[in-house]
């Protein structure tokens, strides 16, 4: 990778789809930020709710931010290529 990206993650602690896409990104070695939509409380969570729905109207997890490019779902191939690798 040339440059640092931007990533950021919308999961839930179940999600064995969620703990898949940050295992890749983890063996990927990149930073990425991350919320457990589950575990927030209150406006917290109707926030974090809603800013999924904006991105993926399905509201399903994970939703995956790479540089303004959304991926909804663990897709390695999607994942690899928005990270250029």
């Amino acid at each position: 990778m040339d440059k640092p990206v931007e990533i950021y993650l919308y999961t839930l602690s179940t999600c064995s789809h969620c703990r898949a896409a940050k295992r890749f990104l983890d063996d990927c070695e990149v930073h990425y930020e991350f919320e457990d939509v589950d575990l927030l409380q209150g406006e917290e969570r109707k926030a974090a709710i809603e800013a999924v729905r904006k991105l993926n109207p399905a509201c399903s997890f994970p939703t995956i931010i790479i540089d303004g490019n959304v991926i909804v779902g663990f897709k390695e191939n999607e994942i690899r290529e928005a990270l250029g690798i």
